[in-house]
């Protein structure tokens, strides 16, 4: 992986080279990644990642993972434990980790300096009378009543507002800068409101919490990071991440370069979004396997080096696009068809009944785990009198190019015998219930002489010796192919945010994402654990799930075998 980055660039990487040139930062890169833990990382997070962690990487830098923990409504130390353990599983590796949160005395004391220096005052304007007074694109600002208040009076306010004394809502503390600026960000934006909630670290320490827009760059520099990674909606947001860097003061200033997030079709990535669907029971939970989280697609059955070729195939660019989610699920193909094993099982049942084997009678066949691996070995399936195959694999009134079982017609069972249609039942409705054939006995595979041809190979599982399961067939979990709007703007009131999230996605939830039906596998899989992945011969790839019991195991469907997804 080292080697494959120092061959590849990117503007990000080619900016870093030019700092370097210059001597800035003493020859140091240091990144870091700042999720909020008030959900499980997703698909999107995972760029975003990447380019921090490889970028560190590329330059013989550290990259630390730092919780921007600010907004204690949504917070849990379970996201914090999720987002660790996801970094990991990706296999990369953090320096040091930090909390916004332990950084709040300091951060405090920071708004403490502002106000002295009258550069932040405490405004009484309501939420909505600020919009107003924000002004727009078009139309400057206009200044606060409160905006001339003595730094004395700010300062009393701020530190009654600390206290407890005035209600949620009630008072911000704003950032003095200029409410005509063209860059709406910098017309005074909020640095402090009070919340009254119980922090996941801090408790019930602090009921004033610092913006993100306010903490971030503080964080940035106080921990000496020199290259501020994030995603492009933040690019307006710089010139005020650079002004807090500046009117704080710090000698260490972190370089904000900003890079396009990742649109996935068919998926909405707002974690707004994703706690509604899971709080409002529209998937069974983070790790559902429908979900864009790393928790739910590791669940599925999908590769951590898959996930990473994904991001590698996309790279990194200046200009916002939208990624086709095929090409990950391309990735995912590519990648357990090299590592999977080969198994047999039967998703839609239609018993065989071999006329001419012995009840009783058990015999061994052996299939390779890997076609194009020897070494991964073989294995045994015990063929019975009575078998299953997969009711596709049989049809009454077949085309002439139906090269499976059919009336008088023979295929071959994969490493087993030719076997011949004889007969078979219908039921009232004209359903096949039961099939009955002969076997060939000198054309079981492998034995000398048996290189009789048949055009059909099917796949099979005793009906006597097998493992019965539970296969969930996942699809889409959102219709509208490109179901997300612009993102909310970045940093500001997480209230404003919550109800950008809005209702509409949920009209395109698909109710078809998930079927489940009943099939048999062959003995071998019960030797499998949660987590462990198969290929399920011409079906599909699968994955055993966590709600597996010994009286039944459950398996997820990865991927299919094929797409008609191709790479430009």
């Amino acid at each position: 992986m080292a080697e494959e980055i120092k061959e590849k660039s990117n503007f990000i990487w080619e900016a870093i080279k030019a700092d370097l040139a210059e001597g800035k930062n003493g020859g140091r890169v240091q990144t870091r990644f700042p999720p909020e833990p008030n959900g499980y990382l997703h698909i999107g997070h995972v760029k975003a990642l990447t380019v921090d962690f490889a970028t560190a990487e590329k330059f013989g830098g550290v990259c630390n993972l730092r919780f921007d923990d600010t907004n204690p409504n949504k917070e849990k130390e379970e996201f914090v434990e999720a987002i660790k353990d996801d970094i990991h599983w990706l296999g990369f590796e953090y320096g040091a980790v930090y909390y916004a949160s332990e950084q709040y005395d300091q951060i405090f004391e920071y708004a403490c300096d502002l106000i002295r220096r009258g550069l932040a005052y405490v405004d009484d304007l309501t939420k909505e009378e600020m919009r107003a007074y924000r002004g727009t694109l078009k139309e400057p600002g206009k200044n606060s009543p409160y905006r001339d208040r003595t730094p004395e009076e700010n300062m009393d306010l701020f530190l009654r507002m600390k206290n407890g004394e005035f209600p949620e809502g009630s008072r911000t503390l704003r950032a003095k800068i200029d409410m005509a600026s063209p860059n709406i960000n910098l017309r005074d934006p909020a640095i402090y409101r009070i919340k009254y909630a119980t922090h996941h670290r801090t408790g019930d320490k602090w009921c004033i919490y610092p913006m993100y827009d306010f903490a971030h760059p503080i964080g940035d520099a106080l921990e000496g990071v020199t290259h501020s990674l994030c995603s492009l909606e933040y690019e307006i947001h710089r010139p005020l991440y650079d002004w807090v860097v500046n009117v704080c003061g710090f000698e260490q200033k972190p370089r904000q370069i900003e890079f396009a997030r990742l649109n996935l079709t068919n998926t909405v990535m707002s974690k707004r979004k994703l706690r509604k669907l899971v709080e409002e029971h529209h998937v069974a939970g983070w790790d559902d396997p429908r979900m864009p989280t790393l928790a739910g697609m590791r669940r599925r059955g999908y590769t951590s080096a898959a996930v990473r070729d994904f991001i590698d195939r996309i790279g990194v660019s200046k200009a916002d696009s939208t990624v086709d989610h095929r090409l990950l699920e391309y990735c995912v193909r590519n990648d357990l068809g090299e590592v999977a094993p080969r198994a047999m099982a039967v998703l839609d049942p239609v018993k065989v009944v071999l006329t001419n084997i012995p009840e009783g009678t058990v015999e061994l066949c052996e299939i390779e785990n890997h076609p194009k691996k020897p070494e991964m070995g073989t294995h045994q399936i015990p063929l019975t009198r009575e078998i299953y195959i997969d009711r596709e694999d049989f049809m009454i009134d077949a085309p002439k190019k139906y090269f499976r079982l059919k009336p008088d017609g023979e295929v071959r069972l994969k490493g087993a015998y030719i076997i011949k249609c004889e007969r078979y039942d219908i039921d009232e409705a004209g359903n096949v219930t039961c099939i009955y054939c002969t076997v060939d006995p000198t054309s079981k595979s492998g034995m000398p002489g048996a290189d009789r041809k048949v055009k059909g190979t099917i796949h099979w599982v005793s009906a006597e010796q097998n493992v019965p399961f539970e296969a969930r067939l996942y699809d889409v979990l959102i219709l509208d192919e490109k179901p997300e709007e612009a993102p909310a703007e970045a940093g500001e009131d997480e209230d404003a945010e919550e109800a950008a999230a809005g209702d509409d996605f949920l009209r395109q939830v698909n109710p078809d994402s998930l079927k489940v039906v009943s099939g048999y596998g062959e003995p071998w899989l019960a030797g499998a654990k949660a987590g462990d992945s198969f290929q399920f011969l011409r079906t599909a790839y699968f994955c055993k799930d966590k709600d597996s019991t010994d009286a039944k195991a459950v398996f997820n469907r990865v991927v299919t075998l094929k797409d008609s997804f191709k790479l430009d």
